[in-house]
């Protein structure tokens, strides 16, 4: 196609997220944060001269579903880029079709991390950023003897490694810790359990609808344990939705939440609200969403327009690809291709508003590069843990 009409086509961003099914309450916000922009980059003018083109699918929380519409964006509508996925079990449904394709994917999701895939971009905090926060602050106030409970996927398993090693590191010792089936919804002998061994903390990693049903019945059996979170609040707005004080006392590590009170996050909230009045919460996953337009703006801008995934590569492993999100200032590691951010300690009250007492700025995605995964020499489209690192 000649450059000249090459201009004239809009780029095309495909969109793979739940507008239904379990996950929907958390992830419809993902989609709405990604018209934010293209609305706003297109009414400036689009991305190098070129208007962004939305081509939306409901994956309708079924992993089958990412897997033909991940065929069917890259194959059928040649989409030059896809955001796509909730779960971690979503992402590794997609992730081998995406490798085998070529395709270039946006996950914009807080996960457990360790995915070093040359075709993935994350901008969700991972948890080298939301456990080392917010683990030693919580065990320097409560006290070292930890109670974890997770769902039981890759998402609970790994980030509870992360616990178990940060929990260690801290002097600090597991009282015990459980793997829940997503399907479960009623927990009284893992309240019993939790009562028994006496935490000073319990970490929850939670998801779903079913296993959100934990909360209201440990505050019903006066379960008063202080509680941390690297997803609750943050994702399913759960102080909003449940009656107090179910989560009070909870504290979670978040790169943003619309209580955030600086004057960057009430302009975003604002143009947000005229947008979608009817919006119930906007969380960091809504926020994600929406910087990362603007991150693959700045990066096809970088590349002089092209959308090549090789050229917008390039333009990350050359570094200082970043941009101003409602958080503050976001820059990619090109090693890892992960997201620094800001995180927010974010405390539930007994009436469930919410309090900051500790933010820190720029924590950066360390583990995957310091490990070894370096996407600017290598792409072994793995994903790794603690125990399982990349290979040396």
């Amino acid at each position: 196609m000649p450059p000249a009409a090459r201009a004239a086509e809009p780029i095309k961003l495909g969109v793979l997220e739940d507008q239904s099914g379990d996950f929907a309450l958390a992830t419809i916000g993902k989609v709405h944060g990604i018209q934010l922009a293209a609305d706003e980059i297109n009414a400036a003018g689009g991305i190098a001269g070129r208007k962004l083109e939305l081509v939306i699918y409901d994956t309708q929380s079924d992993n089958t579903r990412y897997q033909e519409f991940m065929r069917r964006v890259l194959q059928r509508d040649k989409a030059d880029v896809v955001f796509a996925g909730f779960s971690s079990a979503s992402r590794e449904a997609y992730r081998p079709i995406a490798d085998q394709l070529n395709g270039f994917v946006f996950y914009n999701n807080q996960y457990e991390g360790g995915v070093c895939d040359a075709h993935m971009m994350v901008t969700g905090a991972v948890p080298e950023q939301q456990f080392s926060t917010l683990i030693p602050w919580m065990m320097e106030k409560f006290g070292k003897k930890v109670y974890t409970i997770a769902a039981d996927y890759n998402f609970g398993q790994i980030s509870a490694e992360w616990v178990r090693n940060i929990v260690k590191e801290n002097g600090g010792s597991m009282a015990g810790e459980e793997f829940i089936p997503l399907g479960v919804s009623q927990f009284s002998s893992t309240i019993q359990n939790i009562q028994k061994a006496k935490p000073d903390i319990l970490i929850t990693l939670l998801v779903g609808t079913a296993q959100s049903s934990y909360y209201e019945q440990a505050a019903a059996s006066d379960l008063r344990v202080p509680m941390g979170s690297s997803v609750n609040v943050g994702q399913a707005y759960e102080h909003k939705r449940f009656k107090p004080p179910s989560l009070a006392n909870m504290y979670v590590t978040t790169n943003w939440i619309e209580e955030v009170d600086d004057q960057k996050s009430k302009d975003f909230v604002a143009k947000w609200r005229a947008k979608y009045p009817s919006e119930p919460y906007i969380n960091q996953e809504a926020e994600n969403s929406y910087l990362a337009v603007y991150l693959y703006k700045s990066m096809v801008e970088r590349a002089g327009g092209s959308t090549k995934r090789d050229d917008l590569r390039k333009e990350v492993a050359k570094g200082d690809v970043c941009v101003e999100a409602p958080e503050g200032k976001v820059c990619l590691d090109p090693k890892s291709q992960h997201m620094s951010h800001t995180i927010y300690l974010a405390k539930v009250g007994d009436d469930h508003s919410i309090s900051f007492p500790k933010t820190w700025s720029d924590i950066k995605p360390y583990w995957l590069g310091a490990a070894g995964c370096d996407l600017t020499k290598k792409n072994p489209n793995a994903q790794y843990t603690p125990s399982s690192p990349p290979p040396k």
